[in-house]
């Protein structure tokens, strides 16, 4: 009879919950009613002055940039094109000549009459995606799979449509919550929470936030990199430019309903963690001792105020990883919060050396540098002092992963290896060029040099690279940099005189491009490599290229430099063939490519499996791959083979495999000894 009436207990909770999850904690009626307030009639007028005198891409505010920018406004609000109907996008239209009057006047009023239905369609989603949660889901329905990727796909035709794309939806989030062991019960309070959540913050919507939304579709029109700051933005920017914000060091940036790390801060709590990498999404936050709160779908600025935290607390990050794709699984990581500061971002050194084969014992230093921070050049000027003193016999510079920085630090960084010259052109919004040069008339370092780079290597990493390349000085490996030439600036759009009640935002706008010494731009097509490691995206698949209205490529005159001869065609030709014959039998590379491979079988796949079996099979294979390598390499270095990958102990980075690293080293010998080999014969002569 105790069983009974506590199973009875039991079941009445959870029928109790249900009724909770199952409807919407807000009325459709409750949904505020936005309206534009005072001071954004004279912030948009401040932004459009901004934007047409001096932004460096010139334009004309006409009724064709008025269609770009309703498009990209239509596209902020239904990423997925799965909120509107076709004829809710026809409704609007009429207005998609107005946008450009818009900004120019001030006058919000049609974009806030879009968004106010946008909420209404989204509310009667979430409602319907509740009503789904009342019946289990067949997880073994052959055939059946969900449509993620509707970035170009048609709007929905009816309703009847809509609520098939919520279904493949819903049915997508429970069965990812289904294969981590979660039962429908459970599903159905996550689930329930996640949507009922969703229909909250719908009802904190403010009109700052249409404002906003109108702003940056019109930012985001005129070039990429360009963009409007809410007051609140806006502030995070200036805590964040002052290094006083204390969190986890990650650039965050909202995808559709995700929070994706953008990029990580070298030195900085992500960073070293060593388990956050670019593009992977954060769906869940909690604090120490607590429960984590799931984030999907939670607007970015409240995500970012869950993360950040006092200096020593810890926050829990439940991720999922970019690596992996479709079928990734998530995985938890605590971080302890630090305040950020720019030492932490110091550039470091070692000394690699390959263990066997014919370069085996010999040295060759690495320098590290993840950004281009203020007294970089003189930590590196140091760094080349003790490689010298180990007695290296070449150097490579890492910017893996470097997105930039100061563009002084890039110029006197160059400067440590080249006598004097010109190492970068910018040309401003009026057409003058200036260039930025090296005078001091001598180098630090004379040797054998490479510079690895990679998709991320952005900005001033690009100038550096491009300059010593210019000169022939170093050999530069790895894929296609960013692609990232323009110059930005940070401006209030607030005035002294200002009497609005709330506060005006910021914008920032790009005012200048970077040239190449050899005259082309360093924007879009980035710095191609002299050697071209395996990549899983070929250039114009990612970075600047993936920008529908980035800024073209273009040239200014060439500088007047000389080269130094150090890397010519014929040399690059031998160094890449020595490369080619070695990656060819190399095991790691053989795992990149096979990686390779199989990303680009998914690469255009728009669509995920909803059937269990199908998705257990996926993950079981990537998991035996991953465990047949991890036993290869603990063969190979006379370890005990593991029956499964949760018996592997915990390997930091730094004794992960870095076969690019390594088969940089191999390159830079074979330059070093192809040099020793040219001096010989020439000594003959």
């Amino acid at each position: 009879m105790r069983k009974m009436s506590l199973a009875v207990s039991i079941a009445s909770l959870f029928v109790g919950f249900s009724a909770w999850a199952l409807s919407p904690t807000i009325q459709i009626s409750e949904l505020p009613k936005l309206a534009q307030e005072p001071q954004h009639k004279v912030a948009s007028k401040r932004v459009t002055n901004i934007f047409t005198r001096s932004h460096y891409h010139r334009f004309d505010l006409d009724d064709a940039f008025s269609e770009q920018i309703y498009d990209r406004f239509l596209q902020q609000v239904d990423f997925r094109r799965n909120v509107l109907t076709a004829a809710d996008v026809q409704s609007f239209d009429k207005y998609k000549h107005q946008f450009d009057d818009m900004v120019k006047t001030g006058d919000m009023t049609p974009a806030f009459k879009i968004y106010e239905l946008v909420q209404q369609r989204r509310y009667e989603r979430f409602s319907y995606a509740l009503s789904l949660l009342e019946k289990e889901f067949d997880f073994e329905q052959a055939g059946d799979a969900y449509e993620y990727d509707r970035k170009e796909a048609n709007w929905p035709k009816d309703e009847a449509e809509l609520n098939e794309l919520w279904r493949q939806r819903v049915k997508y989030d429970a069965l990812n919550l289904e294969l981590t062991g979660k039962k429908w019960e459970e599903i159905t309070e996550i689930l329930g929470k996640r949507y009922n959540n969703a229909i909250k913050r719908l009802g904190q919507t403010h009109s700052e936030d249409v404002f906003q939304s109108v702003m940056n579709a019109f930012a985001r029109t005129v070039e990429p990199h360009t963009s409007y700051l809410s007051p609140r933005n806006a502030e995070r920017f200036q805590m964040e430019m002052n290094l006083s914000l204390e969190g986890i060091g990650a650039v965050l940036q909202m995808t559709d309903d995700y929070t994706v790390i953008k990029s990580l801060v070298a030195g900085g709590p992500a960073a070293s963690s060593e388990k956050l990498s670019p593009e992977d999404k954060i769906v869940g936050v909690g604090q120490k001792s607590e429960e984590i709160v799931d984030v999907i779908g939670w607007r970015l600025d409240d995500v970012v105020d869950l993360i950040k935290g006092p200096k020593g607390s810890e926050v829990i990050l439940q991720v999922l990883p970019n690596k992996g794709g479709a079928n990734a699984q998530p995985f938890e990581v605590t971080i302890v919060r630090d305040k950020i500061r720019l030492e932490d971002r110091a550039a470091t050194s070692k000394v690699v050396e390959p263990t066997e084969g014919e370069y085996a014992n010999r040295k060759i230093g690495v320098i590290q540098i993840p950004g281009f921070y203020m007294n970089l050049s003189e930590d590196v000027r140091k760094e080349l002092v003790e490689l010298e003193k180990a007695n290296v016999e070449g150097v490579i510079i890492d910017l893996r992963g470097n997105g930039g920085g100061a563009l002084t630090e890039a110029t006197l960084l160059t400067g440590l290896f080249i006598n004097a010259g010109p190492v970068v052109q910018i040309r401003d919004a009026n057409g003058r060029v200036t260039q930025n040069r090296d005078n001091d008339g001598k180098s630090a370092y004379d040797g054998p040099l490479t510079i690895m780079v990679d998709r991320y290597s952005a900005s001033a990493s690009e100038i550096f690279a491009a300059a010593l390349q210019d000169y022939n000085r170093a050999l530069v490996v790895g894929e296609s940099t960013f692609g990232k030439g323009t110059v930005q600036q940070h401006k209030s759009l607030g005035r002294i005189y200002d009497m609005y009640e709330k506060p005006i935002g910021h914008v920032q706008y790009t005012i200048a491009k970077f040239y190449r010494i050899n005259g082309g731009s360093t924007q879009l097509k980035g710095v191609t490599p002299d050697i071209a490691f395996p990549s899983a995206l070929e250039p114009g698949e990612y970075g600047e290229s993936e920008e529908k209205n980035a800024l073209p490529w273009d040239q200014v005159p060439v500088a007047k430099y000389g080269t130094l001869g150090n890397i010519r065609p014929e040399f690059v030709s031998m160094l890449s063939a020595n490369h080619q014959q070695r990656i060819a039998t190399d095991v790691e590379f053989g795992y990149i490519n096979e990686d390779i491979a199989e990303f680009r079988k998914q690469h255009d796949e728009k669509s995920i499996s909803l059937v269990k079996s199908e998705r257990i099979a996926a993950r079981d294979d990537d998991d035996a791959r991953a465990l047949k390598r991890e036993n290869e390499r603990r063969a190979r270095n006379g370890l005990a083979v593991i029956e499964s990958l949760d018996d592997a102990e915990d390997v930091k980075a730094e004794d992960m495999p870095d076969p690019f690293l390594d088969e940089t080293a191999m390159i830079t010998l074979d330059m070093v000894d192809a040099k020793k080999l040219a001096r010989a014969e020439a000594q003959q002569q």
